[in-house]
Formats: C-alpha cells, sequence, structure tokens
C-alpha cells in the first residue's frame, strides 16, 4: 500500500496553551473517523502535509499540530526574545491535552517520528488513558548518549564536518563538554551575527550526517526556519530534553503495557548504533518491531512509509 491521496484540513485554529504561546493544529481526514494525533521531528520541525498522507483519510479524523515556538505556533523560537523557558517536553503534554479536550477527543492513536516519537512516548507514559495505539518511526528515546552519538560521536565517522562543526564552539572546556548545550549557548547570544553563524553551522553538520551533500536540505536554507529549528533543538538536545533522568523513556517502559504500539526502523538509522529501539521493543511488551532494510532514519525512505501505512491501516478498526 502507498501513501494516500494528498488533503487538506476541514478545520484548523490557534490554541492558546499559556505562557503567552499560541499553539497551531489542524484536523483532516473523516470528522466521525477514528482520532490520531501527528507528533513532527525535530524539536522544531515543524508539521507538514506530507504526515497526512499515512492515514487512511476515510478511516481517520487526523490531527496535527506545530509544537511551541515553530511552524505556525507563536511566538517562534528564531525571534531572540521568545522564552525558551516554557518550551519544555512537560510544557508540550500539557499541550497535546489541552488540545485533546478542545476537540472533544477521548483517545487517541499517537504517531510519531524521531523527536516526535519521544514526546510521543512520554505523553502515553504520562496520559496513558488517552491513548489507545502508538505507531513510531525513527525511533529515539531522548537520552543523552543519543545526543552525544548524533554529535560528538559521529565525529568519527564524518570527520571533516566535525572539525568544522566543533570550530564554531570557542576554544577551552566548552568544546570538551556537551556540545549541544555549547551551541545552544551561542544561539541564545545577543549577538545576531553569533546565533547567525551557529544556526548554520548546526544545520551543516545535521546535513553532512544524512546522505546528501552540505546545505541540500531545502528548509535549512529558510533563515527563519533555521534560526528556530537550531535553538530549539540545542534547547532540547542540551537540556537533558526536560526528562526526569536519564533513560527515563525506558525506565518507564513499564508503564506502557496495556497499550499497542509499532516501532517502524530503518536499518541504516545511526539510533541502531546505540541499540535503543531494540532496548525499547524488548522492554515494551505489545510493541511491535519492524525493520526496514536499507532504510535511514525519517518517514521517506524505502519502505519506510509502506510499513507506516500498514501500520495505521492495521489499527484503523480498532
Amino acid at each position: 500500500m502507498g501513501l494516500y491521496p494528498e488533503i487538506e484540513p476541514y478545520e484548523h485554529g490557534m490554541l492558546d496553551v499559556g505562557d503567552g504561546n499560541r499553539v497551531y493544529w489542524e484536523t483532516c481526514g473523516n470528522p466521525r473517523g477514528k482520532p490520531a494525533l501527528v507528533l513532527h521531528g525535530g524539536p522544531g520541525s515543524g508539521t507538514t502535509p506530507y504526515s497526512r498522507r499515512l492515514f487512511d483519510p476515510a478511516a481517520y479524523r487526523i490531527v496535527l499540530l506545530d509544537q511551541r515556538g515553530c511552524g505556525r505556533s507563536t511566538p517562534h523560537a528564531s525571534v531572540y526574545g521568545t522564552d525558551m523557558s516554557v518550551n519544555t517536553t512537560a510544557h508540550l503534554v500539557a499541550d497535546l491535552e489541552l488540545l485533546r479536550v478542545r476537540l472533544g477527543i477521548e483517545r487517541w492513536l499517537v504517531w510519531g517520528v524521531s523527536w516526535g516519537s519521544v514526546l510521543a512516548l512520554r505523553y502515553a507514559q504520562t496520559c496513558t488513558a488517552a491513548v489507545s495505539e502508538l505507531v513510531l518511526t525513527g525511533v529515539a528515546t531522548g537520552s543523552n548518549a543519543e545526543v552525544e552519538l548524533l554529535t560528538r560521536g559521529l565525529g568519527k565517522v564524518f570527520p571533516e564536518a566535525f572539525e568544522r562543526f566543533v570550530a564554531e564552539v570557542p576554544e577551552g572546556a566548552a568544546r570538551e563538554g556537551s556540545l549541544a548545550a555549547a551551541y545552544n549557548r551561542l544561539l541564545e547570544s545577543p549577538d545576531a551575527g553569533v546565533r547567525e553563524r551557529a544556526a548554520r553551522a548546526w544545520t551543516d553538520w545535521e546535513t553532512a550526517t544524512i546522505p546528501a551533500p552540505p546545505r541540500s536540505v531545502e528548509r535549512f536554507e529558510d533563515p527563519v526556519f533555521r534560526a528556530g529549528f537550531a535553538r530549539t533543538v540545542t534547547h532540547y538536545w542540551g537540556n537533558g530534553h526536560f526528562l526526569d533522568g536519564e533513560d527515563a523513556v525506558l525506565r518507564d517502559a513499564h508503564l506502557l503495557d496495556g497499550v499497542p504500539g509499532t516501532l517502524v526502523q530503518g536499518s541504516l538509522d545511526f539510533g541502531n548504533l546505540l541499540g535503543i529501539v531494540w532496548r525499547l521493543h524488548h522492554a515494551w511488551a505489545g510493541s511491535e518491531l519492524i525493520v526496514v532494510d536499507h532504510a535511514g532514519h525519517g518517514t521517506r525512505g524505502r519502505g519506510v512509509a509502506e510499513a507506516l501505512v500498514a501500520a495505521t491501516d492495521g489499527y484503523a478498526a480498532r
């Protein structure tokens, strides 16, 4: 089964979640269908129309949102004065509950990619009664080990790009500690030039670690997206994803007992180097793990979209 046809929202709005933040949301598909919530990655990527196509529009009421500080939500993280202290995992979980109640939904399937899988897992562990199923891909759990792998660890695989990446950080103790935290300090600098260089260097590093030339990702050429994305990612990565302890999501995997879930993972996803998805699958009774050969991180690898559609189709009748 391939992707479903492109569709447009039949309803959308801005939800006041407090702290001066308003979160954009939209609903697509069948207003009387099975509710499904889509959680984008990043943190700070924003939602895209592509995600709508992973659900049967006749069977699902598909809810998408831009998490705090990104996409069409306000204020945007690219604006220097935006208060990032009220953008944490706990705040996002509360936002999801507020939106669920606002839309009159009792329970919904929760779908997440990359960071969205971290948020989906934490939401399900916190608000278990509200989650009917989970469908996750590019699976992550928000541990410091994952952050270290995706920064300093991959430096051994991409040494030339890593040298450029580290060069942006001032010499001294900052280079020896968390690179995500060091970059976050640069991205919080009052000097606009420092922020702009740091955002460019961060996104160059991200594109260097995927099978594409540097600066080849179109969204990173938008200075507003680039600034907001880099600031939000490093804000979360540099602060332990605002989780209560290392390996918190894996530690609390038992809280997912009774929640059916499907994990779709590309065999070439760098996150596999830590065995995170394997550990989660074995700690979470009722989870199904589907490994897609020759696919990397995200939703667009060969065979990944098909596996995701098969998963949502399978849960449609529950």
